[in-house]
């Protein structure tokens, strides 16, 4: 239940065009590979996406940000609170004026938001995760909902490229295909991140995989890069790959101006697998990054994809 008593005090916010633009400013700083995507939507669209983006990483922020060590559960409880003012139609901050927009425009719902705050709560209370089914949930959370989030504003079409042998359900692009690619991006982000997350006391590899390649959370602490390691690591890109597989299979079904920028994400970011590959699976002391004469070319091959299938 919403409790204004408990959210911050009114104040002059910005206009619609200056949140707008607020919230590209943080995609654009933070998110860039996201960002490239975003500029080949058409302009309502990717102004959307910049609000729900820039929600979302404030509210990641909370756990993961500067501040976050002030974080409690009753900091997650007030800004709950202010996701309902959101919903209601007041915004408390600049970029929720943005973001009332949006919910207007393509009304949005709020449970992949509350999820996703759910996710957050996780990341409080735990730090290590045992099984692979633990840490699905917490990726549906903190990254799967990110793909409902978009849905309404990417838009489906499911007619536009039928043929007598395909069913109507094979190319609808349903919410389960939108939350695998935000699983797949978000373990691509967990593989990625694993020694700048481990500096930080935090393990998300599932334990029971670790020891399946007799791999130690002490050896993973130490940054020990071995042919264990190797193994667990190319275990862990082969479930990433194929779930942007899976998720692929759903982009056909999006609107016409969607799928373009949707194909040349996903082909980015699953590139960042082919980095820690070259590193030799080191993301201890280097970071797996797409250089952006890749990021380049890749434009041109999403837009073939987006065209044929």
């Amino acid at each position: 239940m919403l409790q204004l008593s408990k959210l911050p005090s009114m104040k002059n916010l910005a206009s619609l065009e200056d949140a707008y633009e607020l919230c590209r400013e943080v995609t654009a700083a933070y998110a860039k590979t996201f960002y490239l995507g975003t500029l080949l939507m058409p302009m309502p669209k990717r102004r959307a996406i910049w609000a729900i983006y820039t929600w979302c990483r404030r509210t990641d922020e909370l756990v993961d940000g500067p501040r976050a060590r002030l974080t409690t559960t009753e900091t997650l409880d007030r800004w709950e609170n202010q996701l309902e003012s959101i919903f209601s139609g007041h915004p408390l901050e600049d970029s929720d004026v943005a973001l009332v927009d949006t919910i207007k425009r393509f009304d949005l719902d709020i449970q992949p938001f509350r999820d996703m705050i759910a996710g957050q709560r996780m990341d409080l209370d735990r730090s290590r995760y045992d099984t692979f089914e633990e840490l699905n949930l917490y990726c549906y959370r903190v990254a799967g909902t990110v793909g409902l989030m978009s849905m309404p504003v990417m838009g489906v079409e499911t007619s536009s490229k039928q043929v007598p042998w395909q069913s109507s359900e094979e190319l609808e692009y349903p919410a389960q295909k939108a939350i695998t690619l935000g699983i797949a991006n978000q373990l691509t982000n967990i593989l990625r991140d694993v020694g700048e997350d481990a500096r930080r006391g935090r393990i998300y590899l599932p334990l029971e995989e670790l020891a399946l390649f007799d791999y130690t959370e002490q050896d993973l602490l130490n940054g020990v890069v071995d042919d264990r390691w190797r193994a667990l690591m190319q275990f862990q890109i082969q479930r990433a790959r194929n779930l942007y597989v899976q998720a692929e299979k759903g982009i056909s079904s999006l609107s016409l101006d969607a799928r373009w920028p949707v194909w040349a994400s996903t082909i980015i970011y699953s590139k960042i697998l082919d980095a820690i590959e070259r590193n030799q699976y080191d993301v201890f002391s280097r970071r797996a990054f797409v250089p952006k004469v890749r990021k380049l070319v890749s434009i041109p091959i999403a837009w073939l994809r987006a065209q044929s299938l």
